[in-house]
């Protein structure tokens, strides 16, 4: 990944066909170890191909990756636990909620533009 990275710096700066040497520059400047056999393989497979035909292809490889989390669905505990816990319960969702609205404070008291 950070060979890819190199790569996707070292044509963001300008050079349009990076060398190895340029990727091993790269890493180095930031203390990452070049491996030869990554960068080699990596500079054959992006030959002569334009970066920004790369990347909407792969966008479209990820389009048709399922992303979607499975639910999980808890069991309502049988009808015997007692006719008091389900208000107590009804009670501390309420509550948590109240909670959630009161701690928004999303910009934790600075901006970056100020």
């Amino acid at each position: 990944m950070k060979v890819i990275a190199a790569y996707l710096l070292a044509v963001l700066g300008g050079n349009s066909a990076p060398s190895a040497d340029n990727l091993k520059d790269i890493l180095a400047s930031v203390g990452a170890d070049a491996d030869d056999e990554k960068i080699e393989l990596l500079l054959s497979q992006v030959k002569g191909k334009d970066i920004t035909e790369l990347i909407a292809s792969g966008r479209e490889k990820l389009a048709s990756v399922p992303a979607g989390g499975g639910s999980v669905s808890v069991a309502a505990p049988a009808g015997g636990a007692g006719g008091g816990a389900a208000p107590a319960a009804a009670e501390s969702k309420k509550e948590e909620k109240v909670e959630e609205k009161e701690e928004s404070d999303d910009d934790m008291g600075f901006s970056l533009f100020d």
